[in-house]
């Protein structure tokens, strides 16, 4: 850091710019793209999650609504974290609920017993930790704290994933509906 007279004074001279510096190489207006898809996605997740906490039904279905429950905290978390980068990066996060689903990664499959609850949301998971990586590697060090938060989220969707396959080797075999 042996320019640091140019340093200030280029923030001076952005200073409009808020978080973006001249120390910023991505494609601004295509990582904007990115993340609104992003938080459509964990948007998209969180309503599922709602979903399924408010309609598991079962013997078993207790343990497994909470799980739901905290899963669609986690995603709500994500988005608010997603929109705050956009806005830091002078975008507008886009909240449109008609073009919510077609922006989403994942599918809005709602699962009609315990078992396909379960199984939409892993595919889901698989889903945003296949995405998710292909973001973080095309961010590289273009955008240094978009790819930081992707990658915080992807963490947070492999446990997820790994939650939800143990919930389903807990459920008993037979007839899902009687879980």
């Amino acid at each position: 850091m042996n320019d640091i007279e140019g340093v200030r004074k280029r923030a001076r001279e952005h200073i409009s710019e808020g978080a973006v510096t001249d120390g910023y190489k991505a494609d601004r207006a295509r990582v904007l793209d990115v993340l609104n898809e992003v938080l459509a996605t964990e948007l998209v997740c969180t309503l599922r999650y709602r979903r399924h906490y408010h309609t598991a039904e079962g013997i078993t279905s207790e343990s497994v609504k909470q799980e739901f429950l905290e899963h669609a905290r986690e995603e709500q978390e994500h988005a608010d974290r997603v929109a705050e980068r956009i806005v830091q990066l002078g975008g507008e996060p886009d909240f449109n609920p008609k073009t919510l689903a077609d922006r989403s990664h994942a599918e809005y499959v709602e699962g009609n017993d315990l078992r396909s609850m379960i199984e939409e949301d892993l595919v889901a998971e698989r889903i945003a930790i296949e995405t998710y990586m292909e973001i973080a590697r095309w961010l590289g060090d273009g955008d240094p704290t978009s790819r930081r938060l992707i990658e915080q989220i992807l963490e947070k969707e492999e446990e997820h994933a790994e939650d939800l396959v143990s919930l389903l080797g807990r459920l008993p075999d037979g007839n899902p509906k009687s879980a």
